[in-house]
């Protein structure tokens, strides 16, 4: 087959005119497929980025597809070059099911020697997808690694060989650019058409945010002379540019999908029915002393704001917003038992000092709108490698007459669908620590909850997680969190209920 990538489906936002998505194919520029779809109104192709040039040069192409919604759940069949794929949307106004995923990859190459089938998850998601569609896949981080860059680019290895101040200085040479753009376009492909993941990903509208792994380990956390070198920032450029491509598939930052306006980053905002879901891009503009610009929190908020008549708000944090606190360990080297690699990504927590101002204003924004829309809202996170669910707790927005459980947020952390859990001393020293309440502000706490049914407040252990609306007129709008764990029959599941009068949870 011709095809080199694809179809890979990203979600492009509902309303009244349907349900849109686009289709990615990567293939040579003289024979790209074509993408047919007798349920859309309409196929526009949109050439996105050309790779290469003459006789060799590889395409990537968009097919945009606009389905009109009706009063059921419906599936779209759509067919590229004769070969037929379907993806399953929700009925008009329906809160959509999903699934969360982080992780998709490797740091080290050493780990894979320790994963008996790296893609499990992926065909466990598949087969649940079979039983009960997800309408959108949620990807949270990391959907590729990029740490064997370093080994595999020649023109990186010589860089690495310089004195500090040098590499510092060192110009981002046009053969570096070359050599770090070819390793990125290969890493897509070479990630993204294994046969589990490229299953999931033909079959359900992804809504992608990147983190630190899909640039490099730790981006944002480096010391400010590091960070903006220029081989540092040569690298941020292109992995910039594939992010864009792949997991937004926009040729430029006018061009993306969902994108919230007036913000350097990709923070993105959508509504399905009465669910809405706000992406955050703690990534593009992270440095050691701040996460978001200003005007990227305004931008979160100003559309927050417009959101009207939502029963239930989805937050995703690529990091987790509640987790224990390591602030202190930042300065000792190797100080957290079985997992010296972690050193590197304390500063990346929310929990780090220097982050912490910026966590306590989204968390009290977060609560302000929750009591004052009567919404529900929920975190989703990744990063970690564990399942865990951490919980907000307001007792100052629990004053008379308003809705109680407004002023509690759930967190649903899932991590890692690919990446292999922590050792089990660093799990042990988890879960040793993870009771701790700690105190957010006065009248507000952060807790790391055991799972419903279990002493257990971090599972070690590859994972996604599905969230699923209950169905029917007596169903309370009730979302069922279900943690689907490597080697576990059944799933681990927390309840959901909307915001209501009533004070239990």
């Amino acid at each position: 087959m011709i095809k080199q990538l694809g179809p890979i489906l990203k979600f492009l936002g509902a309303d009244d005119d349907g349900w849109h998505v686009s289709v990615l194919l990567v293939a040579p520029a003289a024979a790209m497929p074509q993408v047919t779809c007798a349920a859309a109104d309409a196929i526009h192709s949109v050439l996105l980025a050309r790779h290469g040039s003459g006789v060799d040069a590889t395409e990537v192409r968009s097919f945009r597809l606009t389905i009109p919604q009706t009063a059921c759940e419906q599936r779209v069949r759509y067919d590229v070059d004769g070969a037929v794929h379907s993806f399953v949307i929700p009925a008009q106004g329906a809160a959509p099911t999903c699934a969360y995923t982080s992780c998709n990859g490797f740091s080290d190459a050493k780990m894979i020697k320790r994963v008996r089938e790296p893609n499990a998850m992926w065909r466990r998601m598949a087969e649940r997808h079979g039983a009960r569609a997800h309408h959108l896949l949620l990807m949270g981080g990391d959907q590729v690694y990029s740490d064997s860059m370093w080994d595999e680019v020649d023109a990186l290895r010589a860089w690495r060989a310089l004195p500090a101040d040098a590499r510092e200085q060192a110009p981002f040479t046009e053969t570096l650019r070359a050599q770090v753009d070819a390793f990125y376009f290969r890493l897509y492909l070479e990630r993204w058409r294994q046969p589990a993941v490229a299953a999931m990903l033909a079959q359900a509208p992804s809504v992608m945010m990147w983190d630190d792994h899909d640039i490099f380990d730790g981006w944002g956390s480096y010391p400010a002379a590091q960070q903006h070198s220029p081989v540092y920032q040569g690298i941020y450029s292109v992995a910039r540019h594939y992010f864009r491509l792949f997991q937004l598939h926009a040729a430029d930052d006018a061009c993306v999908a969902l994108r919230l306006p007036g913000q350097p980053g990709y923070s993105q905002g959508l509504r399905v029915g009465d669910c809405a879901i706000l992406v955050l891009d703690l990534r593009s503009e992270r440095s050691r002393t701040r996460v978001m610009s200003d005007e990227a929190w305004q931008a979160a908020y100003t559309w927050l704001e417009e959101q009207h008549g939502c029963r239930h708000l989805f937050v995703m944090s690529s990091i987790p917003v509640v987790h224990p606190d390591f602030s202190t360990l930042e300065a000792l080297p190797c100080a957290l038992p079985g997992q010296p690699a972690l050193q590197d990504d304390l500063q990346d927590h929310w929990l780090s000092r220097t982050h912490r101002q910026e966590r306590l204003r989204l968390v009290h924004r977060l609560l302000d709108w929750a009591q004052a829309r009567h919404t529900r809202v929920t975190l989703l996170s990744g990063d970690v490698h564990v399942c865990a669910l951490g919980v907000i707790e307001s007792a100052r927005h629990q004053s008379s007459g308003a809705p109680a459980n407004a002023a509690v947020i759930n967190q649903l952390t899932s991590s890692g669908i690919v990446h292999p859990a922590p050792p089990a001393m660093a799990l042990f020293y988890l879960e040793q620590v993870g009771g701790r309440v700690e105190t957010v502000d006065r009248g507000i706490t952060a807790t790391m909850y055991p799972f419903p049914g279990t002493a257990h407040r971090y599972i070690g252990a590859r994972n996604y997680l599905s969230l699923e609306p209950d169905t029917g007129p007596a169903s309370g709008h009730r979302i069922w969190a279900n943690w689907w764990v490597e080697g576990e029959p059944q799933p681990y599941t927390k309840a959901i209920h909307p915001v209501a009068p009533a004070a239990a949870t």
